[in-house]
């Protein structure tokens, strides 16, 4: 098998397998979460699944470039762009229900994306894709259609992450714990990391850069997963210690609106 594209099914299943461990960890610890937390944590839960359902087909599909199976290589292109079409759905609902605590408004904005994603894959479908080109490092499948990538690059790409960066800087003015924002800056960091590159891993013409754009979605997994569980010698000296680590507070953070900015 060629170096590169063992490379590249590594990295799409360990892509894989620590996002859906890491859902699976938060939705077991569920019940020790505070009540106002929980709508956050099933939203987050959903984002790390969608990530992970999008990664177990793509791996499969470097397999089948490997094997020079085209039909299954774009049938599993498909099958990833289902979940991957909707990842800034419950992101949304993150950044929105940690700004106004409202769930009905959360819900809102999350249907708005969600429409963006449906879009996404009718003309995705619709349209087809162009046949993969395979190399020694991974197998590019063009979309046959504009109009899906400008609705990804508006709806999925732009508008969540200038959202993103919105509530980074928001909350790196307001006056919280250190605790509360190395885990709220760093998650959210990771999410940014993983949705910018899974956006360049879908649409990249470049083999090379594909890799390297699924390298970086691996490290904002592992990021994700740090900032639920950083390393003790980090705890200590960030002086963050402690035993559990919970989603981001919306009350700590919506109070501390009344505060003087650092």
């Amino acid at each position: 098998m060629s170096t590169g594209l063992l490379l590249n099914i590594t990295i799409c299943f360990a892509i894989a397998v620590i996002s859906l461990t890491f859902a699976w960890v938060l939705a077991k610890n569920k019940n020790l979460e505070k009540q106002n937390s929980k709508p956050t944590l099933y939203a987050l839960i959903t984002f790390w699944l969608l990530v992970a359902f999008t990664y177990y087909p793509t791996a499969f599909r470097m397999i089948a470039a490997y094997m020079n199976n085209t039909q299954v290589d774009i049938l599993m292109y498909y099958i990833a762009a289902m979940p991957f079409a909707f990842v800034s759905v419950p992101m949304a609902y993150i950044i929105i229900y940690v700004i106004t605590g409202n769930n009905q408004v959360s819900s809102y904005v999350s249907v708005i994306f969600a429409m963006f994603g449906i879009s996404y894959l009718t003309f995705l479908l619709t349209n087809g894709v162009i046949e993969p080109v395979v190399t020694s490092w991974s197998s590019i499948i063009s979309i046959n259609s504009n109009i899906a990538i400008n609705i990804y690059l508006l709806g999925l790409f732009i508008i969540p992450t200038a959202m993103i960066l919105g509530i980074m800087l928001l909350i790196l003015l307001r006056k919280i714990s250190k605790r509360m924002r190395y885990h709220t800056v760093l998650l959210l960091v990771s999410i940014s990391l993983v949705i910018d590159f899974m956006l360049t891993d879908m649409i990249t013409t470049f083999d090379r850069m594909q890799l390297v754009a699924r390298t970086f979605v691996l490290i904002g997994t592992v990021l994700a997963y740090l900032s639920y569980f950083p390393p003790l010698t980090l705890q200590e000296k960030l002086g963050i210690r402690q035993h559990k680590y919970e989603p981001f507070d919306e009350d700590e953070f919506m109070d501390s609106e009344d505060s003087d900015y650092v």
